[in-house]
């Protein structure tokens, strides 16, 4: 079973801060996450789960951005001992039997549940390494790092190229002070 996706509500989550202020920023977020069923579901306890989880999954980013890969883990296994999973076989959307890894309970409980274990995945399978926060200056956007190479820096080809711009900028300005010009 290949937890991405599931990591991948994790790093939406975080990066939407704007979309948690009311419920119909939280639909549009779902719905622009591919999620449109699970939006029609909402209502405000959900709201206020995923802005706490948010807060607590920006924590997990921040000590995986600082190297604290003990941080990442213990902050990781506190959400998973709040939140445990129980996985089902579904068929929806006429999709093969595949696995889910929560069915019942709220629509919170389930993305929170996905997203945790998403990420637990990524740091077991992977490393925790390969969670980040954007260097380009003042991004600090979330990201998961799946290259083989492990050589993410960047949450989008955007700020990389920003980033880049803004370092060969600085190289010339260097350049040119060093030869008085």
């Amino acid at each position: 079973m290949d937890l991405t996706s599931y990591a991948e509500l994790a790093v939406l989550l975080v990066n939407s801060p704007d979309r948690l202020t009311g419920l119909e920023g939280l639909r549009a977020l779902l719905e622009d996450g591919g999620r449109p069923r699970q939006a029609s579901r909402l209502d405000r306890d959900d709201l206020a789960a995923l802005r706490e989880l948010r807060e607590e999954l920006v924590a997990v980013f921040e000590a995986a951005a600082e190297g604290d890969e003990r941080e990442v883990v213990d902050r990781l296994n506190a959400l998973l001992r709040r939140h445990p999973v129980h996985p089902q076989i579904s068929d929806h959307d006429g999709e093969a039997w595949h696995m889910h890894l929560t069915e019942g309970g709220r629509f919170s409980d389930q993305y929170i549940v996905g997203a945790v274990m998403g990420l637990a995945a990524i740091v077991t399978d992977l490393g925790a390494d390969r969670l980040g926060l954007c260097r380009a200056s003042p991004c600090r956007r979330a990201y998961l790092d799946t290259s083989s190479n492990r050589s993410r820096r960047y949450c989008s080809e955007r700020c990389a190229s920003r980033a880049n711009v803004a370092a060969y900028r600085a190289r010339k300005k260097t350049g040119k002070e060093r030869t008085g010009l």
